[in-house]
């Protein structure tokens, strides 16, 4: 045994590697390119924004769209009849198939329309002023401008009350203030840092390896955005690009916005050699939320502002899109 000891231990093992776990998708040599650089120079630079609009205009639109627009969905609750398998094993239970549904008349779903009578306490006027950043004072004057009617959907379903309202608030909101709206840079910038903050991956399943990127990997939120990356690494005009990290975003008087990418083209063969790009399957307004407009619209007069028309930024749904914007 002693012998035995002498020639086996597990330390002289290697490691076996488990590629499902998260690893580091380390930054790469495109990161220091000059053109990256010369493109990061142009946009790390933070602003504020300026809204003067009217209060009461904002109040009133919102009490119209309320009024118009509110519907709450009455809380509902489904009842699945099945029976138990004669031999389960434990397996079974744990992945869900120790029972079978019934092939007839097993699903029933019954709708509760009366007022919930709930030991829940809500701060409706709290969370609504919250998630609205408006103040306590303007969401109550709002919500005592509304028909009773209306009102009173708050009792059958408050979660989808607060939730629907507070959308719609954003929206009117939304198209209230993006007309009054002016960014003013300040003496402060985003680190470099962030692009070495993020937190690991849990999967590299669904990244693509990649070469014109600032990092070895990018992944994808989409089919959009994977065939507009694949596009982005094979082109020849292309010389860096990155998928923006959450940490750099523009605030908005709707929520933070994060552009989605950053690409400098080959000095010559394009009229705009920097380019920030939001990568969407639909091009048209009608199609996108009015929230996620007037953040577009934000961007637009952030980009406008501290870049001088330097750089040029706008959705696209595929790369021949950016093409046509940039040549």
């Amino acid at each position: 045994m002693k012998l035995i000891d002498s020639v086996f231990s597990d330390a002289q093992i290697p490691e076996i590697a488990n590629d499902r776990k998260a690893k580091v998708n380390p930054l790469n040599t495109n990161f220091k390119k000059p053109e990256f650089q010369a493109l990061w120079e142009k946009i790390n630079r933070k602003a504020i924004y300026t809204v003067h609009f009217d209060s009461n205009e904002l109040i009133d639109n919102c009490i119209n769209a309320l009024n118009k627009e509110l519907q709450v969905k009455a809380l509902t609750y489904t009842v699945v009849r099945g029976e138990q398998k004669e031999s389960t094993s434990y397996d079974d239970i744990t992945s869900g198939d120790g029972f079978t549904v019934q092939e007839h008349d097993s699903t029933q779903e019954y709708g509760k329309t009366q007022s919930i009578r709930s030991s829940v306490k809500y701060d409706l006027i709290g969370k609504i002023a919250t998630d609205t950043k408006l103040t306590r004072n303007t969401v109550g004057t709002i919500l005592k401008g509304i028909h009773e009617g209306i009102f009173n959907q708050y009792k059958t379903n408050p979660e989808d009350f607060i939730q629907s309202t507070t959308r719609l608030i954003n929206e009117q909101k939304a198209t209230t203030v993006i007309e009054h709206l002016a960014y003013d840079p300040i003496n402060d910038q985003h680190n470099s840092d962030i692009f070495t903050q993020e937190k690991l991956r849990e999967s590299f399943d669904k990244a693509m390896k990649v070469d014109h990127h600032i990092y070895d990997y990018v992944f994808t939120d989409s089919k959009i955005e994977k065939e507009f990356a694949t596009k982005l690494d094979t082109a020849t005009e292309v010389v860096v690009y990155a998928k923006l990290p959450n940490s750099f975003f523009i605030p908005t008087p709707v929520g933070h916005y994060n552009p989605d990418w950053a690409i400098a083209f080959e000095e010559g063969s394009v009229k705009h050699v920097y380019f920030i790009a939001e990568t969407k399957g639909s091009m048209s307004s009608m199609d996108l939320r009015k929230v996620e407009e007037v953040k577009i619209e934000c961007a637009r007069k952030f980009f406008a502002k501290i870049t001088s028309d330097q750089v040029k930024y706008d959705v696209v749904n595929s790369y021949e899109k950016l093409l046509g914007l940039v040549k």
